[in-house]
């Protein structure tokens, strides 16, 4: 009525040069035990549903059996059901061996406790259901026999039944929650997950209760029941007993005892090896060699965050090296898979805490606060831990929002800057850029994310032009509402900047540190002494192709700079992107193909 659960865990892909036991730690352990849990989950569910067919009827239930035994049957599928639940139990014990630490959650310690005891509970119904197949050739299953002996020859045999149902139904649930927590799908698909989790238990209990019923009362029948009811003899059932209610027990006490002892030898093993020093911003610890670094946060008591419980899922507890990565191991094919996915391979520095297992001394940063939850991986694609780049930035401000507030409600002043963000940042999504701060009635935008300096500069001369043109057409929309038409200053500029991601814990943006930033502010800011619309530095010009002849040129200071710099304005954006499409159609005309920085 019940079988063996799985508890899902992810997977690492081993690398050719790690020993048996990282081998087993990585792909061994946890691919291995995925397969395993869906196959065995598969089964479960199958069976369970089989039994909530009893609430139709008896004989449904009989007609799904012979559809649910054909399958299962099928050698292939039959050898890899049991090479699963075989091999889900022992990679269980070998992760309670590997385990370094005890420190589990509330659903951490029922999972475990759920699953250590499901062997016992299924070892009787397993031997009547197929060691007297194996040992005395008996025929497949049938829901009358096995019914009848419960409900009427052994009734405390129904509860053990149902307890084994739902403790094994439990354990699979959490394993399954563990597994898809962390997926984009899961924050839809949950309450329809918890809907099914909650509901087929209680309704394969009623199912094989109702189904039971009609069998007992069919068993009435004297013919009924010398066809249907085949108890198993006294001797086999005698043999049968002796394997699961005796024998087994034993080698699987000694198998969990064997596990302990193991422990305990390892150990001493570690303590003869020597301890490492693991520094953590504000405390030092010594730990045995071997243990990971989350496994030393934990045992220490150090805040570290990990979703997923050290399984080389969720990356949440990846840290910053900085002390002298020499002497730390190459990272595993899963940990550099992991970390790729969030954007941090690039990075020697950046591990994963739960697959760095340092031989010598280290000190880390965690990146992550302790706190952060599965919403955080599912919402959190990528993270982006800094890089150098050729960005050109570009600054759009509103003019006179401060005049407007004067005379409007603060809906109406909200709802117009919203407008003129709005206006300006489709231009720049056009252009090819990316809007990425908004400062009051201000915009920083980048260009360079993922091109080249030269196109980057052209696409920034050209969302200015599209920024004039989107807010001509506002003007025009609201001229009975404004006095005057709103008005803005562009300032651009390109360098070589940092780009990453800012902030703390949650709250955090991606964005852009570096003088060329600055000076492009610089540049909007001087719009207005300039009597100008959109200043461009000389650099961006003439990496855009742009001959800055054509152009109003003038030396301005910057603030922070000692040198003077040469700038291009103009009253009308749109005059810049004609002179890019003069550029782009005059015959002969060499553009740039590089630009110092492009990293």
């Amino acid at each position: 009525m019940a079988v063996l659960a799985p508890a899902i865990i992810d997977v690492r892909p081993a690398d050719k040069t790690l020993g048996l036991a990282t081998w087993l730690r990585g792909i061994g352990v946890r691919q291995v035990r995925l397969v395993c849990g869906l196959i065995m989950f598969s089964y479960i569910f199958s069976h369970f549903f089989n039994h909530a067919l009893g609430n139709l009827s008896y004989d449904t239930m009989e007609a799904w059996l012979r559809f649910h035994v054909w399958w299962w049957r099928i050698p292939v599928v039959n050898f890899a059901l049991y090479a699963a639940a075989t091999t889900h139990l022992s990679l269980g014990l070998w992760a309670l061996y590997q385990r370094r630490h005890f420190r589990y959650t509330v659903i951490e310690i029922t999972q475990l406790l759920l699953g250590l005891s499901i062997p016992l509970l299924i070892a009787s119904h397993l031997g009547v259901m197929r060691l007297g197949g194996l040992l005395f050739g008996r025929g497949p299953p049938h829901y009358s026999g096995v019914l009848f002996a419960y409900w009427a020859n052994n009734p405390y045999m129904v509860g053990v039944q149902f307890l084994l149902l739902t403790v094994a139904w439990t354990h699979a649930c959490i394993g399954l929650y563990f597994w898809l927590r962390l997926k984009p799908f899961f924050k839809w698909a949950a309450p329809f997950l918890l809907a099914i989790a909650v509901l087929l238990p209680p309704l394969a209990m009623t199912g094989a209760h109702h189904g039971a019923h009609e069998v007992l009362q069919l068993a009435s029948q004297p013919q009924w029941r010398a066809e249907h009811i085949n108890p198993t003899p006294l001797a086999q059932r005698s043999v049968i007993d002796e394997i699961t209610l005796f024998y087994f027990p034993i080698f699987y006490g000694s198998a969990i005892v064997l596990v302990f002892v193991a422990r305990g030898v390892r150990a001493v093993l570690e303590g003869r090896r020597g301890t490492i020093t693991v520094s953590y911003p504000n405390r030092r610890v010594r730990v045995p060699r071997g243990l990971s670094i989350l496994e030393t946060s934990l045992r220490f008591n150090v805040p570290h965050a990990s979703v997923c419980g050290g399984r080389a899922r969720c990356s949440t507890c990846r840290v910053r090296i900085v002390s002298d990565r020499g002497a730390l191991p190459s990272p595993s094919g899963r940990e550099a898979f992991v970390l790729a996915r969030v954007g941090a391979s690039a990075n020697p520095a950046i591990r994963l805490a739960c697959q760095l297992r340092p031989h010598a001394d280290v000190a880390v940063i965690p990146l992550l606060p302790a706190n952060v939850g599965a919403d955080f991986v599912r919402n959190r694609k990528r993270v982006n831990i800094g890089e150098e780049r050729y960005i050109v930035s570009m600054f759009v401000d509103m003019r006179g929002s401060t005049r407007l507030a004067e005379a409007r409600l603060p809906f109406d002043i909200v709802f117009l800057i919203n407008r003129f963000l709005e206006a300006a940042s489709q231009a720049v999504v056009d252009a090819g850029g990316q809007p990425n701060q908004f400062v009051g009635d201000g915009l920083l935008a980048l260009f360079g994310l993922h091109v080249d300096p030269p196109t980057a500069c052209r696409q920034a001369i050209r969302a200015a032009a599209m920024v004039a043109s989107n807010v001509e057409y506002m003007n025009h929309e609201f001229a009975s509402e404004l006095q005057e038409p709103i008005q803005f200053g562009i300032g651009i500029h390109g360098g070589e900047v940092i780009i990453g991601d800012i902030g703390f814990r949650d709250h955090t943006v991606f964005t852009a540190l570096g003088d060329a930033v600055n000076v492009a502010a610089r540049l909007q800011d001087m719009t207005k002494t300039l009597n100008c619309t959109v200043v461009v530095s000389e650099e961006v010009c003439k990496n855009a192709g742009i001959v800055p002849d054509t152009l109003m040129r003038t030396e301005v200071s910057i603030r922070g700079r000692d040198q003077p710099m040469t700038v291009c304005a103009a009253a009308d954006p749109t005059l810049l992107a004609g002179l890019l499409d003069e550029q782009a159609s005059s015959p002969g005309t060499e553009r740039p193909v590089s630009a110092p920085g492009l990293a």
